[in-house]
């Protein structure tokens, strides 16, 4: 499991607008939709789940990083969207730090060791100060594919 296969340059937003966690997550939500990775009728029951997840816990795990997550009875596959801050979103995050990087993604709901995965595959890749400097200063989607394809070379 990687992060670059789960992405595609249509899939990256390099500056989200959202200055708070869940206007962020919102407009992380409505790209999906925009994308047609997401359809219509599935973006309300996404955004509740994924705001009943943030209540029980905020998804900024620190270091800049948030991966709000939710799983769906109606998908195949992940779905994964990536969104960028140069500005910082406040998100309650574990060291109380801005959030410039966020993760969303769905997991269809049977496949409990798949969102497992995803998890482990993203914490890991932000786990660099490298990486996540040079995400900060990547000057496009194309950019910021590239550097999530260099920490996963066989994406």
């Amino acid at each position: 499991m990687n992060l670059a296969s789960l992405l595609t340059e249509e899939l990256i937003v390099p500056d989200i607008s959202a200055t708070e966690r869940w206007p962020a997550i919102v407009e992380l939500v409505e790209h999906l939709c925009a994308t047609r990775t997401l359809s219509e009728d599935q973006r309300g029951q996404m955004l509740k789940r994924l705001q009943e997840r943030e209540e029980t816990t905020s998804t900024g795990i620190g270091s800049g990083v948030a991966i709000p997550h939710a799983f769906a009875d109606d998908i195949g596959e992940v779905l994964t969207v990536f969104g960028r801050s140069k500005e910082g979103i406040e998100f309650d995050s574990i060291d109380n730090a801005p959030v410039s990087f966020i993760v969303l993604f769905i997991v269809p709901k049977d496949q409990y060791q798949l969102h497992l995965r995803t998890l482990a595959a993203i914490a890991k890749m932000f786990a660099s100060s490298k990486v996540r400097k040079r995400l900060a200063a990547a000057e496009s989607r194309e950019d910021i594919l590239s550097v999530l394809r260099s920490r996963n070379p066989r994406g």
